[in-house]
This record gives structure tokens, C-alpha cells and sequence, in this order.
């Protein structure tokens, strides 16, 4: 038995049936990950994951029964864990190890899983390629010259290359949902405030959701149980109530609503093709198609790329050089230490996106950008209740297309930025984004399609989702 080949549902069955034990199991984990080491998709597994895995052994024979017990998990590199580095892909932190844990860990540990490492990012989630990581590229498991998308391209990385069933990430305008379209998994962003933020080093404090990266439907909605919920540590997270997501429903009754918007927008992008047949799958099984509209979607993408920077800005000036980052030696005055440290420590994107936030925030300029940006926000979230009046689910691809050669984008950031352009409005307007791994790009590598949902509508996704996974396979067997 491949011990790596297999779900967290299947891991934990096996576990408890007593067919394989906590330490065979990160041991055949950490081995893969130093089998794939040349991806980078690691920085670092913890010293402590075998012998945590004996302890749980010792818990589980003693009648433990967690919803995680002995899963291997592998969280993004800005999620704390206490006593462990946590280093944002960036030389500021490179040194900083977490004085406490992060609510998502202190969830995940409670229900018996196994942190093993963690996975490489875009420098402070600023990317969507993981090339701007301090600690170098980490490459595409499907194809070793192309980029795994970003900013939590290490740790789709890692579930696409079986160094871990399950993985953490983190979003604010698509790095998870991207990055898992990319590398042919799923990718869930839940609504704003279903998952509490705390310990999680902020990069968009009203954008940001800890995010989850998995192989098959059950163990994403399986994680989901475990973390959702309301935490006194986050006021921005939510008491609604948290669903049984692993209990799955027929999906076949839900509508689906395709954005008029979106089908103008795709017209001669890569994704084109797939997404129409993505449709016909969906019409061809009898789900009831309906078109809708999100009238200011085109405006998404700017206006995201107005609000993030703004609040990148405010978040980011922490980072000063003083208290707990990386200090430059030879300044001589507090200005020096600023302006120096900053300089040295902070990698040419996040500066971008500093001096963009700044600017957009300025006495000058703040009425012109941020507070328009902040109405088209406002429409968004009135395009998208008007939209779900008419259907349970809102479709889209992921992606323009499918990954892209590292280095090959132009040094126009814009470029890369448009690689947002289907993601950012579910971060806008707060509502939960599954992405699921459909079809093939010109270059036989993977693409994805969103399912987008009411807010704290994940059970319909998830619901739909798992039955896309059963149109998908039996269309497979009728090709054979």
C-alpha cells in the first residue's frame, strides 16, 4: 500500500482499523517530501512530526477518535505555529519563530492531525506564481518549467505531489483557488468569516480567508468542519451556523447560474472551450441552467487591485525593523532603521504593492480611488444577492488559462495581475469559491472551474462539486 496515494478519509480509516500506524504514515509523507524536494514546495518539515505521531498512536489505542487523527497536514508559511518559523516567504521574517498558535492549528491538533511543514509563498501573499518567495521558485508538479500558481503555490504543490493529503493555505484575491486549478486539485475560499483569521499574518485584513487545498471533495469538506466556526480571537468571524459538509446531498435540484458577463469575457481565452463544456456536462445530466447577471464583474479586478494594496499598506507597516523582523545594522537614526530595514527586507512586488496602497490612501487621491473603489465594491455585492435570487450556484472558470512558463510573463505587473481577473469578485463580495479540477488546457495541463456560492453557501458547492466529480468519471468509463 502506497500509504501516500491515499485521502485523509482513507488515512484515517486505515489508522483506526490498526492496517497502519501514525509514524509509518508521516514517515511515508516526509519521505515523498524529500523525494520531491527539488519543487521547493517545502521550506522546512518540523523536527517533531515522528514523535508527535508515536503520541497520537499511543492516543488513538486509548480510544481517541479525532476527525483528524494521524493526518498528515502541511500549512502556508505565514499560518503560526507555536515554536515553529513562520517566515511569509520573506528575509524580514526569516529568523521570527510564533509565540503562539494559530486558532486553524489549535482546531486541527485538537482533532489529532499531524502538522509536518510548511509550504513555500509568494513574499507576504503578494504574488500569483510563487516566484516572488525569498526562499526561491517553487515549480509546477505537473510540469517543472511552469509556475504552480500563487501565493499558495507551495502548498498545491505539495498535495498535487502526495507529500500530504490535505494542505493549508491562505487567499485574498484567488491564491488558493488559482494555484489549485493550476495543478489539477481542489481549492476551497470560504466566506469571509467562516474560517477565524487569527494567527494568520494578515496581508488584506477584510479580503484575507484561510483557505484549503485537497485531492478529493470529502477531505476538503471534512477540513471545513474542523475549522469553521466563530472564535472570540477574530471578531470578524462568524456565528452562523457551521453545517455538516461531509454529509452529502443530491445536487441535482440546485440551479445553476451562468454570469452573461463571463460569457463575453471568456471570448478568446484559453479557458473558452472548457467552460462550454463544462455546461453541456452539466445540461446533459439534467441540471437546470440559468443565466444571470453580475453587471459590474468587469470592474472586479480593478477595484480589488485598489483595496488590497490599501489595506497591504496599513497591515505591512508593522514590518518597521523594530520589533520582531529583521533589523538593518548600520542605520543610525529610527527614519535610517525604517527606511533602510524596509528596503533590504521587503522584495520588489511587495514594495509595489506598498507604494500602490499608499498612493491610493493619499489626501490627494483617497476620495478618487479607495472611495470609488469601495462603491463598486457595494455593487458587487447587490450584482451577486440579485444573481443568487435566481440560482443556488454561480459558475466560472478559474483561470484565463492554464499555468504559465516561469519567467515567461512580461515585467508589466499588470500582466500578472490579469491572471485574477475570475477569482477576485467571491473575495470582493465575501461568498465561498470552490475550485475543481476540469479539463485540459492546449498544453494537456490542468484548468479549473469555480463553483461560487451564496455567502456560508459551502454545502451547496460542496454538494454540486462532488456530483461534478460523478458526471466526470462515468463520462470517463462511457470513453472507454
Amino acid at each position: 500500500m502506497d500509504i501516500t496515494k491515499l485521502s485523509a478519509v482513507e488515512i484515517k480509516q486505515q489508522i483506526k482499523k490498526g492496517t497502519i500506524s501514525c509514524v509509518e504514515t508521516v514517515q511515508a509523507f516526509l519521505n515523498k517530501i524529500k523525494q520531491f524536494e527539488k519543487y521547493n514546495a517545502i521550506l522546512e518539515t518540523f523536527d517533531d512530526a515522528i514523535e508527535n505521531a508515536r503520541i497520537m498512536d499511543k492516543k488513538i489505542k486509548s480510544g481517541f477518535n479525532g476527525k483528524l487523527a494521524g493526518v498528515p497536514i502541511i500549512i502556508k508559511d505565514n499560518i503560526l505555529y507555536k515554536n515553529k518559523l513562520c517566515c511569509c516567504g520573506s528575509k524580514f521574517l526569516k529568523n521570527y519563530k510564533a509565540e503562539y498558535n494559530s486558532t486553524v492549528v489549535n482546531k486541527m491538533l485538537s482533532e489529532g492531525a499531524i502538522i509536518i511543514g510548511r509550504a513555500n509563498m509568494d513574499e507576504f501573499a503578494m504574488g500569483s506564481s510563487t516566484e516572488n518567495s525569498a526562499f526561491g521558485i517553487t515549480h509546477n508538479p505537473l510540469d517543472f518549467d511552469r509556475v504552480p500558481g500563487g501565493s499558495s503555490g507551495g502548498s498545491a504543490c505539495a498535495v498535487a505531489l502526495d507529500m500530504c493529503p490535505i494542505a493549508l493555505g491562505t487567499e485574498t484575491g484567488g491564491s488558493v483557488r488559482q494555484p489549485a486549478s493550476y495543478c489539477g486539485i481542489y481549492g476551497l475560499k470560504p466566506s469571509y468569516g467562516r474560517i477565524s483569521r487569527y494567527g494568520v499574518v494578515a496581508f488584506a485584513s477584510s479580503l484575507d480567508q484561510v483557505g484549503i487545498f485537497s485531492k478529493t471533495i470529502e477531505d476538503n469538506a471534512l477540513m471545513l468542519e474542523v475549522l469553521a466556526g466563530f472564535d472570540e480571537n477574530d471578531e470578524t468571524s462568524s456565528k452562523t451556523k457551521v453545517e455538516q459538509y461531509t454529509k452529502f446531498e443530491n445536487a441535482d435540484k440546485l440551479k445553476i447560474g451562468i454570469p452573461n458577463e463571463i460569457i463575453k469575457m471568456i471570448k478568446g481565452m484559453d479557458c473558452e472551450n472548457n467552460f462550454f463544456d463544462f455546461i453541456n456536462l452539466l445540461k446533459k445530466n439534467g441540471l437546470q441552467i440559468v443565466p444571470v447577471s453580475i453587471k459590474n464583474i468587469e470592474l472586479a479586478l480593478a477595484t480589488y487591485y485598489i483595496l488590497a494594496p490599501a489595506e497591504a499598506a496599513s497591515n505591512l507597516a508593522r514590518f518597521d525593523g523594530v520589533k520582531y523582523t529583521t533589523r538593518n545594522q548600520n542605520a543610525k537614526s529610527l527614519q535610517e532603521i525604517y527606511k533602510k530595514s524596509r528596503s533590504e527586507g521587503f522584495g520588489k512586488e511587495v514594495k509595489r504593492r506598498i507604494m500602490l496602497g499608499n498612493y491610493v490612501l493619499s489626501s490627494g487621491y483617497y476620495d478618487a480611488y479607495y472611495n470609488k473603489a469601495k462603491g463598486v465594491q457595494g455593487l458587487l455585492i447587490e450584482d451577486c444577492l440579485n444573481a443568487f435570487k435566481l440560482c443556488d450556484v454561480l459558475i466560472m472558470p478559474t483561470t484565463v488559462g492554464e499555468a504559465y512558463k516561469i519567467g515567461s510573463k512580461p515585467s508589466d505587473p499588470v500582466e500578472t495581475y490579469k491572471e485574477d481577473v475570475f477569482t477576485v469578485t467571491a473575495n470582493i463580495v465575501g461568498s465561498p469559491s470552490l475550485s475543481i479540477p476540469f479539463g485540459k488546457g492546449k498544453n494537456k495541463m490542468p484548468l479549473g472551474i469555480q463553483l461560487f456560492g451564496k455567502k456560508f453557501g459551502e454545502k451547496n458547492i460542496y454538494d454540486l462539486a462532488l456530483l461534478v466529480e460523478k458526471l466526470v468519471k462515468k463520462e470517463a468509463n462511457n470513453a472507454i
